[in-house]
This record gives C-alpha cells, sequence and structure tokens, in this order.
C-alpha cells in the first residue's frame, strides 16, 4: 500500500467529504479547518472568516488504487473553481477553493492540472484555486463528520449534496465504491 495524504477545500465540508468517501482507494476522509491563523477554531469561529480558515478534507488514500491525478480531476470537477470565495449560496474565504499540499510533487501535480485543464477550456473563466503548503490541520467537531452517510434526509443534504453526488457517480462510476453503486 502506497498511503499519501493531500487536503482540499472546495466549499462546504459536508459536499467534499461524500464525493471523495464514494471513491475507490480513499482510506479515510476528515473534515476540518486548514490555513487560517487562529489554534484549535471552532466551527462557529471560522463561520465569520476572520480566521483565515478554510472548510477543507483531509484525505488519505492508497495510490496504488486512486492516483493523484485523478483525486485532482475530481476536486476540480466538483466544484466551480473559478468562483472566488464562494460555492453557491456558501460565500467567504472560509468556502474557497485551495488545495493544501503535503509534498512538492503534490504541488507540481496540482499545476499540471491547473495548466492542462486551462489549455483544456473546460471553464469558461481562469481557474482561482489557492494552492498552499498544508500548515496544522485542526479536525472539526464530531458531528461534521461522515455528515451525508449520518444525515441523508437533512434538507441541506437532499438539495445540495444528493445531486452532486448523484452526477459525480455517474460520471466516474468505475471509480465508486461497489458497495455505494
Amino acid at each position: 500500500m502506497h498511503t499519501q495524504k493531500i487536503t482540499f477545500g472546495s466549499g462546504c465540508f459536508w459536499c467534499t467529504e461524500a464525493i471523495f468517501q464514494s471513491v475507490k482507494g480513499v482510506l479515510s476522509v476528515t473534515s476540518g479547518y486548514m490555513g487560517g491563523t487562529v489554534q484549535n477554531p471552532t466551527y462557529m469561529e471560522i463561520s465569520n472568516g476572520q480566521t483565515g480558515h478554510a472548510e477543507v478534507v483531509e484525505i488519505e488514500f492508497d495510490a496504488d488504487i486512486v492516483s493523484l491525478d485523478e483525486l485532482l480531476l475530481f476536486f476540480f470537477k466538483t466544484h466551480n473553481p473559478t468562483s472566488l470565495n464562494r460555492q453557491g449560496g456558501d460565500i467567504g474565504t472560509q468556502y474557497r477553493s485551495v488545495i493544501f499540499y503535503h509534498t512538492d510533487e503534490q504541488k507540481q501535480k496540482a499545476e499540471a492540472m491547473i495548466k492542462r485543464l486551462t489549455d483544456e477550456k473546460l471553464f469558461d473563466k481562469p481557474i482561482l484555486t489557492e494552492l498552499s503548503p498544508a500548515s496544522a490541520f485542526y479536525k472539526a467537531e464530531d458531528h461534521h463528520q461522515n455528515y451525508y452517510s449520518t444525515n441523508p434526509l437533512k434538507p441541506y443534504c437532499n438539495v445540495v449534496i444528493h445531486p452532486k453526488l448523484n452526477k459525480f457517480v455517474k460520471e466516474f462510476t468505475d471509480k465508486i465504491k461497489p458497495e455505494l453503486l
């Protein structure tokens, strides 16, 4: 097993968590906060956008099963990386598009993916995703972990997460854990 870790911020961590938990080769997905100045922030503190933290998911994966390039593609295709500090109705720096890389190789691969998607004109506006070295990761409160799988009937899950996850599963069926199909 070739285990790696990468951290993504792409809006509300509930959505991002649900997407990556469905991917074959992803070993764990932990919702949390990264990139700010406040130690041990709470959800309420980061919600005002003043701590500098982004809502993120820390993903541990087996690179022998799912490549970093695949995870990067999933990241870019499941949110709007051309929107500054906003994903749908979620607005603020805490919802920014960001990749916190853990190695120089991850940074280089993220830069290469941005160039590839730009060259392919996948988006009609420039990609604004921030690339930053990983810093202290603060795990979000327990009720934020596995949110979609434990709260599937909540309105946000039905209206936002479920359609996004269904679209992802249809596009990348061969990469989805069999128990979710």
